[in-house]
């Protein structure tokens, strides 16, 4: 992954992409707002994501330093994941993109089944 510095944007909207962009890391950055979850709360959550793919969305939000992971000695090891400073500095995006997103389904008629939209406000 390369650094934050070798980068290089032409807009700010690209610079949120790099980091937040990406099948499921808007999903764990939302589901970690209210406390820290364990790797398999992650999994039950985002049913959709392979192990694979939740693994290397959580390396990649932990190597740009919005999530914090920690794990547990336990027998089994658990893993327990949190936001960082600057990944609560986005809360407000992610609740910017929930209240658009519930506007939207609201018009095309679809309810969002398994997610209570105003969980963080």
């Amino acid at each position: 992954m390369m650094t934050i510095q070798e980068a290089q944007f032409n807009c700010p909207v690209e610079a949120t992409l790099l980091l937040i962009g990406g099948k499921y890391k808007p999903l764990i950055l939302w589901h970690l707002i209210d406390r820290p979850l364990h790797y398999m709360e992650l999994q039950r959550l985002i049913p959709k994501a392979t192990p694979k793919m939740l693994s290397q969305q959580l390396r990649d939000l932990e190597g740009w330093d919005l999530i914090h992971r920690e794990v547990i000695p336990e027998k089994p090891p658990r893993t327990l994941y949190s936001l960082t400073a600057l990944g609560r500095s986005i809360i407000p995006v992610l609740e910017a993109m929930c209240d658009w997103g519930n506007d939207f389904l609201e018009k095309v008629a679809i309810k969002p089944v398994g997610c209570t939209a105003k969980q963080h406000k």
